[in-house]
């Protein structure tokens, strides 16, 4: 087949057919190759020298008539990202670590046997080329190769270059193409790395121990959440993946080492939104002798410090807000909080009722399982009214005890205990505490928890014994801090989501086999495009349905119901909630719509999205955990043995959001 120029063409934009013979193709070359004895595959090493950034910074006055002696020698390897043939001569950009090359490939200087094969690659191969730098006649340095060695067949094509890879779960999918054919990209995860530097040299140079704690735990402690459980076989015992590294961390405090801190991944069986995947990473440090103040500081200093050295700059622009960064950020109470972006004023208040009535006066609604006490009020109204109104750098201070059970209560007034969260752009970013090390007090409050638990909350805390008994030892007094490494890096990058910052972010396999129904719930109801995939008939025996309606409804005020197709762009877990989920939804119209629906017992957020479902869409607004809900999903529900069944109402994919039911 004769090479002509090539500009491979995205897969996604082409027939399968046609995408089958690109890549039978180059399966052929490959095949070639290895019967001429030339595999490029059983090649182990190129003494790979040089590097495309260094060599283009070193030559920007290299005039286009140098001399010979002028012509450095080069050793480079890279991957080809485009090629123009043109009869005697080609050129073809290289792409190496550190960025592209111009490389101009003559017959005359790698022979004609070298040019006809080199003629043969394609773009996405990985090549080694020796020879020498100089400038073109259109002023690009360039390299002029005297050999150049197939180190490697790609048999895939790439995304076509002009267009790049641009669908974005694909990109979180295959992030190793992600970063091949965007390398901006790759600008995120460098600042990543450097932010994790930064962070590390920050808390070294300050005596801080880095150590590391253990993954599996027999109980899941040091934070409210959800835990993933998996079992050892050996020990033939349940175990739960960390959600926190609080507890072991500030075993070590007792044990002597007062300045200690873990960067490592934490695990959450919780929903998938923009800020939040299931596994991410945290740093938490705890210091002897210091209080949150301390803390305060260092994530002042740690966040300014590192957007100041690896930005050059204390302002950045996230979620379509531009942050200062530059020290002296605000510190604010809860209360005063509440008070300045609620106007309540929970400081006047001094009894339980008084509170909740105050809360719900201004639209707030506490959480089912949540104590009807002044600090779960103030709390809720912060949670509901206050945090998204937070966009520059604000630490809240003096948190209720009701939602710190790990937190040393304040001397001023006991409701409150010396914890602060630092908000920026209406995201939390770090929690600190001055750490409670009264052993009677936590084991007081660690049990208030069980009670939480045991009237339905998962996410409180465990009780652990080993650590209570650890802190009866004497623990003195500490400053602890956690802060979210993805969402800092969020920060610095301008990322809007999570999986922009993480390499390999969680995602729902394309091939997921029908899960099995819950145990106490129905399965989700499957796609209506794939019912040939039952593999069994349905027992409907023990079906109830309720009678139908008798009284008739006129045309005209039914038909004014307006009922929509819509795909679920996000869905996660309303916070404080069992029930409600929150979905967002495109409707059509351009403008995400937000609805909430309390069917989170019959289904996990990140399995519904994607999935087209039908809503009504012109209700009007109702507030629901202190959020307006727009709408409402429309579900299937039924009896089976006095047990209540719901599906929710999902249809074939191929209807486009928007689309009006009639």
């Amino acid at each position: 087949m004769a090479q002509t120029n090539q500009t491979p063409a995205d897969a996604g934009e082409m027939t399968q057919q046609e995408y089958s013979e690109l890549v039978a193709i180059r399966r052929q070359k490959l095949a070639e190759l290895q019967q001429a004895g030339k595999d490029p595959f059983q090649i182990t090493k190129w003494p790979q020298a040089d590097f495309a950034a260094e060599v283009k910074a070193s030559f920007q006055d290299l005039p286009e008539d140098a001399a010979p002696e002028q012509h450095r020698q080069v050793c480079m390897a890279g991957r080809i990202m485009s090629k123009r043939v043109m009869g005697k001569a080609s050129f073809a950009d290289l792409r190496d670590t550190t960025g592209n090359i111009q490389m101009y490939v003559k017959r005359d200087d790698v022979g004609a046997d070298a040019y006809q094969e080199f003629k043969k690659y394609d773009i996405g191969d990985i090549v080694g080329v020796r020879g020498y730098v100089f400038r073109t006649k259109m002023g690009e340095i360039s390299v002029h190769a005297t050999q150049v060695v197939l180190l490697s067949k790609s048999l895939l094509p790439l995304p076509e270059k002009f267009h790049g890879l641009k669908d974005q779960e694909t990109r979180y999918r295959q992030r190793y193409v992600d970063l091949i054919v965007n390398p901006e990209v790759r600008r995120t995860f460098e600042v990543r790395s450097r932010f994790i530097r930064f962070m590390r040299s920050y808390l070294d140079q300050r005596d801080y121990m880095e150590v590391e704690t253990p993954v599996l735990n027999t109980i899941a402690g040091g934070a409210a959440a959800r835990p993933f459980i998996t079992h050892h076989n050996t020990l033939d015992i349940d175990m739960y993946m960390r959600i926190a590294t609080e507890l072991p961390l500030k075993r070590l405090i007792i044990g002597g080492i007062d300045r200690v801190y873990e960067i490592g991944r934490i695990f959450r069986n919780e929903g998938m939104d923009p800020k939040h995947n299931p596994e991410f990473t945290t740093v938490e440090l705890y210091q002897a002798y210091a209080d949150f103040h301390t803390m305060m500081d260092i994530a002042e200093d740690i966040l300014s410090g590192a957007a100041k050295e690896i930005l050059g700059t204390y302002q950045v622009e996230w979620l379509g807000e531009k942050v200062d960064l530059t020290p002296g950020w605000r510190r604010l109470t809860m209360v005063d909080a509440v008070r300045e972006y609620a106007g309540v004023d929970f400081g006047a208040i001094t009894n339980d009722a008084e509170a909740v009535a105050a809360a719900k006066a201004i639209g707030v609604e506490l959480a089912d399982a949540a104590e009807k006490t002044w600090g779960n009020a103030l709390y809720a109204c912060f949670d509901q009214k206050v945090e998204g109104q937070l966009v520059q750098p604000t630490f809240i201070t003096m948190y209720p005890v009701e939602v710190s059970p790990l937190t040393k209560r304040s001397p001023a007034d006991p409701r409150l205990t010396e914890r602060f969260e630092l908000f920026i752009c209406r995201s939390e970013l770090a929690n600190a505490y001055s750490e409670l090390n009264d052993p009677i007090d936590q084991r007081q409050r660690f049990e208030k928890q069980v009670e939480q638990r045991e009237r339905g909350d998962e996410e409180t805390e465990m009780m652990d014994e080993d650590f209570l008994t650890a802190m009866e030892y004497g623990m003195p007094p500490t400053g602890g801090m956690g802060m979210g490494i993805d969402r800092c890096v969020m920060l610095l990058t301008g990322s809007a989501s999570v999986r922009d910052v993480i390499l390999f972010p969680t995602m729902k396999p394309l091939d997921k086999p029908q899960s099995a129904p819950k145990a106490d719930a129905p399965a989700a109801a499957a796609p209506a495009a794939a019912p040939a995939a039952e593999s069994a008939p349905i027992d409907f025996s023990k079906v109830e349905i309720e009678p139908l309606f008798t009284e008739f409804v006129d045309f005209e005020t039914f038909s004014k119901s307006d009922f929509r197709a819509v795909k679920i762009k996000e869905c996660t877990a309303v916070p404080k909630s069992k029930k409600l989920l929150k979905f967002v939804l495109d409707d059509g119209t351009g403008t995400d719509r937000v609805i909430l629906s309390g069917i989170h017992e019959y289904y996990e957020p990140e399995e519904l999205v994607g999935k087209t479902a039908i809503a009504i869409v012109n209700l009007s607004p109702r507030k629901m955990m202190g959020i307006d809900s727009c709408g409402m999903l429309i579900s299937a529900v039924h009896q089976e043995e006095g047990e209540e069944k719901l599906h929710l109402l999902m249809v074939d994919p191929h209807i486009p959001a928007g689309a009006k039911l009639y």
